[in-house]
């Protein structure tokens, strides 16, 4: 998950919980890590699981009017 200016916090926790399953805590910890250094790690999929919660991530945002991106690598 990248940083950007834009996206209100609460919202990147909300992405964390709701699309990566993470309780209240990590998603805060995991939003903090994407606020300070720029991005952060949000778990490690197959390739088509990742692909989707890229998707999923990407359009959620969008459909919300917030810019937040979510990207993939290899590991």
């Amino acid at each position: 998950m990248l940083n950007d200016d834009y996206t209100p916090m609460d919202f990147v926790v909300e992405v964390l919980e709701n699309l990566f399953g993470m309780g209240r805590e990590k998603a805060t910890q995991t939003m903090l890590q994407v606020h300070t250094e720029g991005s952060a790690l949000c778990g490690i999929f197959t390739y088509e699981i990742a692909e989707a919660k890229v998707e999923q991530v990407n359009s959620y945002s969008q459909r919300h009017g917030h810019p937040l991106q979510c990207t993939m690598e290899e590991e």
